[in-house]
């Protein structure tokens, strides 16, 4: 959202990689290392398919002030659809 792309990857994808296969920019500085936090992304729909988010992502967001309710899109494996938005698109 709010392009209405939608594009099709195995489970087990990281979301980074699906939203870059959808043509979409998603910020990350640090090689998808889970440590800049720039990759968070909000989840609009489909988050009860996703893994919790473990403690090392909250307290990687929290230290970069970062957002609590968005995920790192470069660790997040996609597991079903999703509807997601960055706060940038």
């Amino acid at each position: 959202m709010p392009s209405g792309r939608e594009v099709r990857v195995e489970a087990g994808t990281t979301l980074l990689a699906a939203a870059r296969k959808a043509e979409l920019p998603v910020a990350s500085a640090c090689g998808e290392n889970q440590l800049c936090s720039l990759c968070g992304l909000e989840i609009l729909q489909g988050a009860g398919t996703l893994a919790p988010e473990p403690d090392a992502e909250a307290h990687i967001k929290e230290l970069n002030r970062i957002d609590s309710e968005l995920r790192l899109s470069c660790k997040l494996e996609v597991a079903g659809d999703l509807v997601v938005t960055a706060q940038y698109w």
